[in-house]
């Protein structure tokens, strides 16, 4: 399965769309095999779903996401995993290890209130 993380440094990006870069990892059988990092190309609306579909990518976890870009995400059939802080390695060693879970998203705009979604993201675990 192909993993995008947004991230900041060392560590999670809290906003998705304007993260720096991201960390593209590939996990076989509970085990990375491809770790890259890739720069952010920009934030457009809509841009950045058909861009990580096109890389192969099947889930992506973030601190935050908007309810737009999760249902962008949503049409290309990515799952969207919310509300993950921390250092990149210590998640994708949690993600491996299946003990990482997701929550309500960083980035809530009018403070996440009526937007009627479900903002815990699904389980990047699904096909492995």
């Amino acid at each position: 399965m192909k993993i995008a993380i947004s991230t900041d440094g060392e560590y999670v990006s809290a906003h998705f769309g304007r993260c720096p870069s991201f960390t593209i990892i590939q996990v076989e059988e509970g085990k990375l095999v491809k770790k890259e990092e890739l720069e952010n190309p920009g934030h457009e609306p809509g841009f950045l779903p058909r861009f990580l579909n096109e890389q192969g990518v099947e889930c992506i976890l973030a601190g935050g996401m908007g309810p737009k870009a999760q249902e962008l995400f949503s049409s290309f059939n990515i799952k969207t995993m919310m509300g993950i802080e921390g250092r990149i390695d210590d998640v994708i060693n949690g993600l491996i290890n299946n003990t990482i879970k997701g929550g309500e998203s960083l980035c809530q705009p009018g403070g996440g209130k009526g937007y009627g979604l479900d903002k815990t993201g699904g389980h990047c675990h699904e096909h492995e």
